[in-house]
């Protein structure tokens, strides 16, 4: 029997119980508009709360596939730098979803520093956190759970060319999701500024730009790891342009201007 990775923070990033998670997420994916075919995009992991209606604003603009390369920050510091897992199921309260087990393969064949590893994964909140809205929106979906714990742009571009060269062996539609808020812990005014310098990266498809753009203006974005490895691999997929579908702070929802955290849905297509 495969193992199943249980759920990390059901009950507080996001309800707990399943009728009441359903709810949350039909009532933040109830938006109407022109849908895109996107080859990845950027998608915020604060508790609902929080991000949830930005994230779930993407989610309902994207026409979803059936198969997903999750990339997310490392938050816990646990685990290998690159930590993938490559069997099992992962569990919320509404079901188990499956790892995608044959690209997973074809993903650490082709690059060495992609390393099996469940620590890294055990306590992490930012990929959990996208799972019920492809429960939910894209039922019966396979996926490949990483975790980026490294900054160095040239290991970045590297797992982005390896991203775009397994999901073209694959010829099947694959979906890379960069797992990502944005500035965190400034005042509203100042993050909506530096948000705005590494939007501006992201929207003009410049990973190497937005690596940076973080760097340089002091940008506390926990997945600009993930994001660059996504728009390289887009990039090489044909993407051709960029979307914002939404953005926010925390002080849209908490009232405190002071220090936020700032959330950004982009489509990258």
């Amino acid at each position: 029997m495969s193992t199943v990775r249980e759920p990390a923070v059901a009950g507080q990033f996001y309800p707990g119980s399943r009728d009441v998670l359903s709810r949350e997420v039909h009532s933040f994916t109830a938006v109407k508009g022109e849908k895109l075919r996107a080859r990845g995009c950027v998608v915020p992991h604060a508790g609902y709360m929080y991000s949830g209606h930005v994230a779930g604003a993407l989610y309902a603009r994207l026409e979803l596939p059936k198969r997903y390369i999750i990339l997310c920050p490392n938050h816990t510091g646990w685990g290998k730098p690159l930590a993938i897992l490559s069997e099992g199921r992962w569990r919320t309260p509404l079901g188990d979803a499956e790892v995608d087990t044959e690209l997973a393969e074809s993903l650490k064949n082709g690059f060495s520093l992609l390393q099996e590893d469940e620590q890294a994964h055990l306590r992490e909140h930012a990929l959990e956190v996208q799972l019920p809205f492809l429960q939910l929106l894209a039922p019966g979906f396979r996926f490949v759970p990483i975790t980026v714990g490294i900054g160095q742009f040239e290991v970045l571009s590297a797992l982005g060319v390896v991203l775009a060269k397994a999901i073209a062996a694959a010829n099947d539609d694959v979906m890379i999701i960069a797992s990502s808020d944005m500035n965190h812990y400034e005042s509203d005014q100042k993050t909506r500024i530096k948000d705005s310098l590494a939007l501006e990266k992201v929207l003009s498809l410049d990973a190497h730009g937005l690596f940076d753009t973080v760097q340089r203006e002091h940008i506390t974005m926990c997945g600009y790891g993930p994001t660059v490895a996504m728009l390289t691999a887009a990039l090489r997929l044909g993407a051709h342009h960029a979307e914002l579908i939404k953005y926010a702070t925390s002080g849209d929802v908490s009232g405190d201007r002071e220090h936020v955290v700032g959330y950004a849905a982009v489509a990258i297509i």
